[in-house]
């Protein structure tokens, strides 16, 4: 029995050094994304493209354009 609370009062101890060491990694800025800011520049003028056709009510379909207001087809 006095094992068991020996193991027991292990794995709590390298937890905690776990748990402190991920803390500290943490603070240190380990897990920051420096990639993401440097690639969302490549896809800002999708984005703006997709907001437009959004709000002109446009739709397009196999490489035809559908517009709302005028409800004509456009090649």
């Amino acid at each position: 029995m006095s094992v068991i609370y020996l193991l027991i009062s292990i794995s709590i101890v390298v937890a905690i050094v776990f748990f402190i060491a991920f803390v500290m990694a943490v603070k240190t800025g380990q897990y920051d994304d420096d990639y993401t800011p440097s690639v969302r520049m490549l896809f800002d003028d999708e984005l703006s493209k997709e907001k437009k056709v959004s709000t002109d009510e446009t739709v397009v379909c196999n490489n035809t354009i559908v517009t709302k207001d005028s409800n004509q087809l456009n090649n």
